[in-house]
């Protein structure tokens, strides 16, 4: 804590969708870091004052940032970031710590490890639960290969970060959590970690929000809600004629599976004939429901997101309510760069509620037990789950050996 106040050290800051939620709940922020020309703009555009590292994280020292704030290791209250995900997307190569981004994620932590804030909030995509420490291209694999190492095993990244952190004498909780569960007009999964210096062990962050309002939560916000009141005229990118084409033929909530099925082959080209799910194939939004996950670019084939009656993908404007920014926040750039930005970001009122969960286990507000309904669409989520499902994936590894 520096000053009185719990100060704070963010990394990865983006468009600032985490923070502006932690300082929503009462956090200080020292200065954030990040190196993304624009949204540097953004930055410096919306939060004037605050000290920015517009920087690589890697040419930051721990001897600089102590000197810089006038601290010592152990005085920083929080650290959080969500270093580059790419490097562990489910929808990338999937290279984990051996890629450049997660290179970064290395230095984060050497970090973490000279400053030793109090705690650490780190959070990243679904993927960085299966990721493995080493990545072993799939031509090198198979029965005439040799079998998979424990670093190349799934969920070998994430064991490295949690001994990582665990040396330096953190106690590591993570999950993966519904933003939608949290008040977001969206479905939007990401692993989170809680991490508390001493060892302890900062417990799950209880719903706030229901599919149907079970539970005494509220029920989940949808699109209709997220996008009410705004104005007609919103900047926008365009669909080719060739998308509209198909588009004009869906109602809201539909896809292509909801095309004249003598148009489907058509509409889909060879993305017909592939393999795993198609959802976001010429999708129109439902206004009933929360959106799916914003992403960086709303007119992508496989992750389509159109308006549920306009002849248009969703806006800037729905982009940034969708994600919980205050209509009042600026984002620099031009369009493509602001939908970037937008959908890379942390929906602020779900960093909100990370914020005043951490800050409710700092002053020891009775924290309820462990929530009765499923935190995200998966099993098997959170710390001691994930272990047993790595064991068992292991087990099956050596019995699947030739003898």
């Amino acid at each position: 804590m520096s000053n009185g106040v719990y100060g704070c050290l963010s990394f990865f800051s983006g468009a600032l969708g985490l923070d502006l939620g932690l300082e929503s709940a009462g956090i200080h922020h020292l200065a954030v870091n990040e190196i993304d020309k624009i949204a540097c703009q953004t930055i410096r555009t919306n939060r004037p004052t605050w000290k920015l590292y517009a920087q690589d994280i890697r040419e930051l020292s721990v001897e600089q940032l102590l000197s810089d704030h006038n601290l010592k290791p152990g005085d920083l209250f929080l650290m959080c970031g969500g270093p580059p995900c790419q490097a562990f997307s489910t929808a990338g190569k999937r290279l984990g710590l051996n890629d450049e981004r997660g290179n970064v994620f290395l230095h984060f932590l050497d970090i973490i490890g000279g400053m030793l804030p109090k705690y650490v909030i780190i959070e990243n995509v679904r993927g960085l639960l299966s990721a493995a420490l080493q990545h072993r291209p799939l031509h090198l694999r198979g029965k005439e290969h040799p079998p998979l190492t424990q670093e190349e095993l799934p969920g070998g990244a994430l064991k490295h970060i949690i001994s990582r952190l665990e040396a330096y004498g953190y106690g590591v909780s993570f999950n993966l959590y519904n933003t939608a569960n949290y008040g977001v007009p969206q479905v939007r999964e990401r692993v989170v970690l809680l991490c508390a210096r001493g060892g302890r062990t900062i417990p799950d962050i209880y719903p706030t929000h229901d599919e149907k309002g079970r539970f005494e939560l509220e029920q989940w916000r949808t699109f209709a809600d997220a996008v009410k009141g705004l104005p007609a005229q919103q900047e926008c990118a365009k669909y080719a004629e060739r998308r509209l084409q198909y588009l004009r033929l869906l109602k809201p909530g539909q896809n292509w599976r909801h095309l004249p099925t003598e148009m489907i082959p058509e509409a889909m080209g060879k993305a017909y004939f592939a393999q795993g799910g198609k959802a976001g194939f010429f999708r129109r939004l439902a206004w009933d429901k929360p959106a799916p996950t914003v992403v960086t670019c709303p007119t992508m084939p496989a992750t389509d997101l159109a308006h549920p009656c306009e002849e248009r993908p969703l806006s800037v404007q729905e982009y940034a309510r969708i994600q919980t920014f205050p209509d009042s926040w600026r984002f620099e750039g031009k369009t493509a760069d602001k939908y970037r930005q937008i959908g890379n970001a942390v929906p602020v009122v779900f960093g909100q509620k990370i914020g005043e969960h951490l800050l409710a286990y700092e002053v020891g507000k009775e924290i309820l037990p462990p929530s009765p309904i499923a935190l995200s669409r998966y099993r098997r989520t959170g710390r001691s789950a994930w272990e047993s499902v790595l064991a068992e994936a292991a087990v099956e590894a050596q019995l699947a050996l030739p003898l």
